[in-house]
């Protein structure tokens, strides 16, 4: 009989060198459970500071801190193995210049023990994420839709339509040349999703973007129903934990208010 031998921990270098190939399969974490579970099927997990809103009730991702982003990605860390961990920088970490960037990516990096970092934005962060690696610092970029800068947009609208479509082509293509293993394509149409991945020579990942990207990123708790504040128009739901959850937490109340709980095995003899 022969032991089976754990899998190899996946790399950025490795899904970089998947661009055309198997597609990549990624969904966030935010709690050791939950990244235990995503880290036996996914080729990358995503600290989406999107726990903002799906954690902690915020109404954006801009009131995300730092020390909530390395206190999740601690958490994911320890129960991920196989899987690259990447973390978001929130608003405010790294908009600053290269340096400030730097400054939170090696912070995060050092005590999260996370492969990569992840920010927003295109050619004005170009000069950004070519400082990060050229310091050792993986970086996956992130285009389209930017969740950080919704204020700014007006909204999560679908971006890249008409003329605006060379923008976000040159936004992906300078976030590719300065470095980045991988770029997010968020909230754009399938013929600009398609013409990116087939200009940029690393993996795109979509969300909301069509399958023409070389990969797939959703957020697990709205791919799980768990998340009823609003749904994406691009959301597939894969269950309904939440009506799940909600039943049996109603189905508990009852048994209490009915003095149904603790039953009769669960009750300890007088000695």
């Amino acid at each position: 009989m022969s032991a089976s031998l754990p899998q190899k921990a996946l790399t950025p270098a490795a899904l970089r060198a998947r661009k055309g190939a198997e597609p990549i399969v990624c969904l966030t974490a935010y709690t050791a459970p939950m990244a235990r579970l995503v880290d036996a099927h996914a080729d990358l997990i995503l600290v989406g500071d999107s726990l903002g809103m799906v954690v902690h009730g915020l109404p954006s991702t801009v009131g995300v801190t730092l020390e909530m982003m390395i206190l999740h990605a601690r958490a994911v860390r320890r129960a991920a193995t196989r899987a690259v961990v990447v973390v978001d920088l929130p608003f405010g970490s790294y908009e600053a210049g290269p340096e400030a960037a730097f400054l939170s990516a090696a912070r995060v990096m050092a005590e999260t023990g996370c492969a990569a970092v992840k920010l927003e934005g295109g050619a004005t962060m170009a000069p950004t994420i070519r400082f990060l690696v050229e310091r050792g610092v993986p970086v996956m970029a992130h285009v389209g839709l930017l969740p950080q800068a919704v204020n700014v947009v007006g909204g999560y609208r679908v971006q890249g339509r008409g003329a605006d479509a060379e923008r976000v082509l040159a936004d992906a293509d300078a976030v590719a040349e300065a470095g980045a293993f991988a770029v997010v394509l968020e909230k754009v149409t399938e013929p600009l999703a398609r013409r990116i991945t087939e200009a940029v020579a690393i993996p795109t990942i979509g969300i909301g973007a069509s399958p023409a990207c070389d990969g797939q990123v959703l957020v697990l708790d709205d791919m799980l129903g768990l998340f009823a504040d609003f749904r994406p128009s691009f959301v597939r739901r894969y269950a309904e934990l939440g009506a799940a959850a909600d039943a049996a937490i109603a189905a508990y109340a009852a048994d209490v208010r009915a003095r149904r709980f603790p039953g009769p095995e669960h009750t300890f003899p007088e000695t």
